[in-house]
């Protein structure tokens, strides 16, 4: 008897003991959060100087006071524990390579920076926010299919070849885009970028439109003194008859090779089996890096 009632003493004590911990730890004012609220980014651009204003801008990745507060898939509506006046940047995002895993800030597009006064209990909207491209970013390739003559060359082992679009229904956007038919003849379709670039220290992404119904790879021809490397990078799915965008990464790429000075984008791929005719339909292709 004297042994369990010493256990129980000690039960209630311990019991008492957590008690007083959970008092302190929610006692006084409880904090009551200010709500945030974004719709969506877009882009702005000059065409003759940066191409298309085409985007996938997905995410905020906010920060108050450059204090990173979280990355919020878009439209979004979330908690800030702050009261009165703060300065709010958001960084547009995306899927890096189309893959909702790889969710980055997008560092080629401006911030968008607002002073926004948080009340407790209420909400402020941002709502539809306008971004561009940062003034360091350098476009090293862009092709629109819309010039008399095309920058991408299909390599002497292709036998399909890129033809420009007409129709409305199959241009994404202007007046042409490019195409490219494949068949039980014309069955191996690779094309290249006519110039090389030299490899930055930056980072370098491929930005694209496009619109498949046959699986099709883009990939980097890396070239040093005395050897060149051809090396996929990623396979693009069929789309189901809809455009999408994709920011492609090549820097990883770009540099898994010592030695490595120039490169150039490859596009390649043989009809999937089972399809009787493939079609790739792209457009807007642009290499981004940033000035030296």
């Amino acid at each position: 008897m004297i042994l369990r009632h010493k256990i129980f003493n000690f039960i209630f004590l311990v019991i008492l003991f957590l008690a007083g911990l959970s008092c302190e730890k929610f006692s006084g004012d409880q904090t009551i959060p200010a709500y945030l609220s974004i719709d969506s980014v877009y882009l702005t651009t000059d065409y003759q100087s940066q191409g298309t204003a085409s985007q996938r801008i997905t995410d905020g990745w906010v920060y108050v006071d450059d204090e990173f507060l979280g990355a919020y898939e878009l439209p979004a509506r979330f908690p800030v524990l702050k009261t009165g006046k703060h300065t709010v940047k958001i960084w547009p995002g995306i899927k890096k390579n189309g893959i909702a895993a790889t969710r980055v800030s997008y560092n080629f597009y401006t911030p968008v920076q607002k002073d926004i006064i948080f009340t407790p209990d209420s909400s402020s909207r941002m709502g539809i926010l306008k971004t561009t491209y940062q003034t360091t970013t350098l476009f090293s390739w862009r092709e629109d299919f819309e010039d008399v003559s095309i920058t991408l060359d299909t390599t002497n082992r292709s036998s399909a070849w890129i033809s420009l679009t007409h129709a409305a229904d199959s241009t994404f956007e202007g007046v042409h885009s490019g195409r490219v038919s494949l068949d039980s003849i014309h069955d191996f379709f690779e094309c290249k970028t006519r110039n090389e670039y030299p490899i930055p220290t930056a980072p370098v992404y491929l930005e694209m439109n496009f619109n498949t119904t046959n699986s099709v790879t883009v990939g980097l021809f890396t070239y040093g003194t005395t050897i060149a490397y051809q090396t996929p990078v990623i396979t693009l799915n069929p789309t189901n008859g809809a455009w999408k965008k994709i920011y492609i990464d090549l820097t990883t790429t770009l540099n898994a090779y010592p030695g490595m000075i120039a490169y150039r984008v490859y596009l390649g791929t043989f009809k999937d089996p089972g399809l009787k005719t493939g079609v790739i339909l792209f457009d807007n292709f642009k290499i981004v890096t940033r000035k030296s």
